[in-house]
């Protein structure tokens, strides 16, 4: 029996960068998509469409827009219940809010508890991957690819590595940080749609001798993500400077032990040093932008337009749960705002792209994920562009696709997702 599904509404993909051409002539809008086997199998007009698949199921989305699921480049799901936390930049943010809840993963059952609470939310809000940075637990990781795994879903997700800098109990060494990374990657990496990212959180909470110990995994293991953070605030970079005194940039504190390389993910990487930019670029190393966290925390603007225009690998992220909101809409709205503060506003089809063929990009995924493509998985979302009142009475007056669009990213939430597809089933 052909377990084909065509949906019909207005599809949208990408056929190249629209920071490349002008942006709508980087995407393209079809009238159906055709599912089969959990992959996208075809798309372009309706009857087109049902004449090569007379036994698909036929459902028809009107005028909703049918597009990938948002992937999430850079995320923290064990402070899914601390987001929105008032008041603190980065150092006292985390010593405040952070280190307490991520120390309670050290119970089994809470991380499998708000491993779920992650996913549904996340789900709601139309994210179908993610990269998450877990806890120092090894328990913590096995909960989150678990309970994906549960749900089909693709994901890439590491043990956290600190061995100094955090307080009793969520401090380990450069032995066992090495042992139990090596432990989880092995059990993981691979398996079904799971991913496996070697994750020192940051060179602040890791002495010399850990970041080797990762950077020699990571050697081992080339084909794995690591990830970690980069540049974000000017007082982080200060505190780099005083305990690598040796070391030219904050860059150079992984460089130096083996963690730059081009599957490596940067999260912030705001205040960047015109060599960090440059051997950024030469290595092909992804820098993921975290708009909602980087004015939540105070950290500053990325830049967005100089940093493509130099040929940078850029994804976007929502930093659950530096960043405000679970919402990836909510975040191109952010990133569009910090475009205009710094005077190059993102187009629609810009940041439609950037949280997902960007961000699969970053997550070397996007020959997979990310577009509606065929032969991708079938991981999409239906958009109801009017959604709330306030959007749907902008709509109207929409001229366009585009106009459309926009209204949605800038005032749509959770409410926008009309439906979430993992694997070709709707969730």
């Amino acid at each position: 029996m052909d377990d084909t599904t065509i949906l019909k509404g207005q599809v949208l993909s990408f056929d190249g960068s629209p920071f490349d051409a002008p942006p709508t002539e980087a995407a393209r809008i079809d009238q159906a998509v055709a599912i089969s086997g959990g992959r996208i199998a075809a798309l372009g007009a309706t009857d087109a469409l049902t004449r090569a698949y007379p036994q698909a199921r036929i459902e028809d989305r009107g005028d909703r827009v049918i597009m990938a699921g948002f992937v999430d480049a850079h995320v923290h799901f064990p402070q899914t219940a601390m987001i929105a936390s008032w008041g603190k930049r980065l150092i006292d943010w985390l010593n405040t809010y952070t280190f307490p809840e991520e120390m309670r993963f050290a119970d089994a059952d809470y991380a499998a508890e708000i491993a779920a609470r992650y996913l549904d939310l996340t789900a709601a809000h139309g994210t179908t991957t993610m990269c998450s940075f877990a806890t120092i637990h090894p328990q913590s990781v096995d909960a989150f690819f678990t309970e994906a795994q549960r749900r089909g879903q693709r994901v890439v997700a590491g043990k956290t590595c600190m061995d100094r800098n955090a307080p009793e109990g969520l401090r380990d060494t450069p032995q066992s940080a090495y042992d139990d990374s090596k432990a989880l990657l092995a059990r993981w990496h691979g398996v079904d749609r799971i991913g496996y990212a070697i994750t020192p959180r940051f060179s602040p909470t890791s002495t010399p001798e850990q970041l080797e110990a990762m950077g020699a995994l990571w050697a081992e293991h080339p084909d794995c993500l690591m990830q970690t953070h980069l540049s974000e605030q000017v007082d982080e970079i200060a505190w780099v400077k005083s305990l690598y005194p040796e070391a030219r940039d904050y860059l150079d504190t992984y460089e130096a032990h083996g963690l730059l390389g081009a599957r490596g993910l940067y999260g912030h990487a705001i205040h960047l040093e015109p060599r960090e930019q440059d051997r950024l670029r030469e290595v092909g190393g992804a820098l993921v932008h975290c708009p909602t966290s980087n004015t939540f925390i105070g950290s500053g603007l990325f830049d967005m337009a100089g940093l493509m225009a130099q040929g940078q690998t850029v994804g976007l992220a929502t930093d659950t749960g530096g960043g405000s909101s679970f919402s990836m809409l909510r975040t191109m709205a952010a990133a569009y705002e910090i475009g205009q503060l710094r005077g190059t506003p993102l187009h629609a089809a810009q940041l439609l792209w950037l949280a997902t063929v960007g961000s699969a990009r970053a997550l070397h995924m996007d020959g997979r994920i990310g577009n509606l493509q065929v032969g991708h998985e079938a991981d999409l979302i239906v958009l109801d562009l009017a959604s709330t009142p306030a959007i749907a009475q902008r709509t109207a007056q929409a001229k366009d696709i585009w106009e459309s669009l926009f209204a949605t990213i800038m005032m749509g939430d959770d409410r926008a997702i009309a439906e979430t597809w993992i694997a070709g089933a709707s969730r």
